[in-house]
């Protein structure tokens, strides 16, 4: 039995091959060599291309076409209209602190949950005016409220810089809607001004004449 076992399992290992019966099947197909390109000749040479072609001229005039339109003509804000009916409101500015605050030595300035009114430090100092920049009743309405010692004009509507040398004084622009919304203005015009310890927000109805082409 012990033999049987033995040449069984000698059985079971296949037959080795001789070098004598190895074969070359030869080469089937193309074959070339691999090529990896470096990274940055290629892209060096792509700059070189677009800077001989006059690519890359224009793409800065593009971006510097694009950068002054924005400028001139910043996107009018979202979502206001001329005001109907006059409406006043009080806009509290103090917030709650979320942290304690300290000085570099540790001492403590403001705890958390306190809330800091920041018109107990710094004063307004000019009344804030919004107007849609394209109507020359606001335009008008606005500039007469006092020169830019007294009185900022924004603008959420139309051409900042053309504005500015037609008027001779500085015109703002309220980007993004960003003043608009945190005051809660839905309606041009529009002022904020500073009363105690709160800021007086009013939407002021006109009548209306016209609008600038």
């Amino acid at each position: 039995m012990t033999g049987a076992l033995v040449l069984l399992a000698g059985d079971a290992h296949p037959p080795q091959m001789s070098r004598a019966q190895a074969h070359d099947f030869g080469r089937f197909g193309e074959t070339w060599p691999v090529i990896e390109p470096d990274l940055l000749q290629a892209v060096s040479q792509r700059l070189a291309h677009a800077q001989a072609s006059g690519e890359i001229d224009r793409l800065n005039r593009t971006f510097s076409d694009r950068a002054q339109a924005r400028v001139e003509h910043p996107p009018a804000v979202a979502g206001l209209a001329a005001a109907t009916q006059n409406r006043t409101w009080v806009y509290d500015p103090s917030v709650a602190i979320d942290a304690d605050v300290r000085d570099a030595k540790g001492a403590l300035i403001a705890a958390k949950g306190q809330r800091i009114n920041p018109l107990d430090l710094v004063r307004l100092p000019r009344e804030l005016v919004f107007v849609d920049g394209t109507s020359s009743d606001e335009m008008a309405w606005a500039n007469a409220r006092g020169n830019d010692t007294r009185v900022s004009i924004i603008l959420v509507r139309g051409a900042p810089l053309e504005r500015m040398h037609q008027m001779q004084r500085r015109i703002w622009f309220d980007q993004a809607g960003i003043l608009t919304t945190r005051f809660g203005i839905t309606h041009t015009p529009a002022y904020v001004r500073q009363q105690g310890r709160t800021l007086e927000v009013s939407e002021v109805a006109l009548p209306r004449k016209g609008a600038v082409s």
